[in-house]
């Protein structure tokens, strides 16, 4: 029994070995797999519980750092909402709620708005899609489907401007009441 065992542990031991010896070989064309083959060779020394043998793990690359934005020169548009954060109250599940941030731009060149983001599927936005001119009104929409989110909910949606820094974010939050059992639909049993 004990010769089985410890035949057992060799063979996965070996085989380990292999297959980290050619994912090494396949798999280093990028840092990822680089990254990858060294949790494996980690994990290889910890299942061998470390009996006078180290595996020492392939040292990995440092990723490269993201190029850092700098603020654009010139005259720049300022996005300056009345609020970003929003509480819906208590809702009932099912029901679709919108709330409409304005926004004005207090900056010295007509203000872009090049996207709004939803954080969940269940968020549609909508925003003001033509230049808002220096001193002008514009809006960010949301409008939030409870439907299938009982609970405390904390929503945002990231707008992207042309603005320095570039994203705002807003928030809403909304505690969703669940529909009473067997409005849901069928339960199984």
């Amino acid at each position: 029994m004990l010769f089985e065992t410890e035949l057992t542990m060799k063979t996965t031991t070996k085989v380990l070995a292999i297959l980290t010896i050619m994912a090494l070989i396949i798999g280093c064309r990028d840092k990822a797999s680089e990254k990858r083959i060294a949790e494996l060779e980690t994990r290889l020394a910890q299942m061998e519980g470390n009996k006078g043998t180290t595996v020492t793990p392939a040292p990995t690359a440092t990723p490269e750092a993201a190029p850092v934005e700098e603020k654009p020169e010139g005259p720049l548009p300022n996005m300056e909402f009345g609020t970003t954060d929003h509480d819906f109250g208590t809702i009932d599940e099912g029901k679709k709620v919108t709330y409409t941030y304005k926004v004005k731009n207090t900056g010295q060149a007509p203000l872009i708005i090049q996207n709004a983001a939803p954080s969940c599927g269940c968020t549609v936005p909508d925003w003001t899609k033509t230049p808002i001119p220096v001193g002008g009104e514009g809006f960010v929409k949301a409008e939030f489907d409870t439907k299938g989110k009982p609970g405390i909910n904390n929503k945002t949606i990231t707008v992207t401007a042309n603005t320095w820094p570039k994203t705002t974010t807003l928030k809403f939050k909304a505690m969703v009441t669940a529909k009473p059992d067997g409005a849901n639909g069928p339960t199984a049993q």
